[in-house]
């Protein structure tokens, strides 16, 4: 499979998973805190990290696998624009204690659990 096509396909699953995820999220009530883009990026690393330490290096010769799940999935899963404007909507309204909970969970949170999943990658 062409890598501009993997990459369109997943990206567009992912952009819906992430969709889905905001739909679900709203189920529960509006909070102030975004926690649907904070779970979905959380998600977002979990497939990248468990597609590099796990599925790529049993699946060996298909080259289209890692730009469909990491570039095109994981890039339309997850959101740093959203997350950089939910951040910036927070400090605006003067939630800074949320904004800087955003920030640090979700740097943290991803860059950890990214970490922990792929670090023999």
């Amino acid at each position: 499979m062409n890598s501009w096509i993997a990459i369109f396909i997943g990206g567009g699953i992912g952009s819906v998973c992430r969709y889905g995820i905001s739909k679900f999220v709203v189920t529960f009530g509006q909070t102030i805190f975004p926690l649907a883009t904070l779970l979905s990026n959380l998600f977002s690393c979990i497939a990248l990290g468990v597609t590099l330490a796990v599925i790529l290096p049993k699946l060996e010769g298909n080259d289209w696998l890692k730009p469909f799940m990491a570039i095109g999935f994981c890039g339309g899963f997850s959101t740093f624009s959203t997350f950089s404007l939910e951040t910036l909507q927070l400090i605006k309204t003067g939630n800074l204690i949320f904004a800087g909970l955003n920030i640090a969970v979700s740097i943290l949170l991803c860059l950890g659990l990214l970490t922990l999943i792929a670090r023999h990658v």
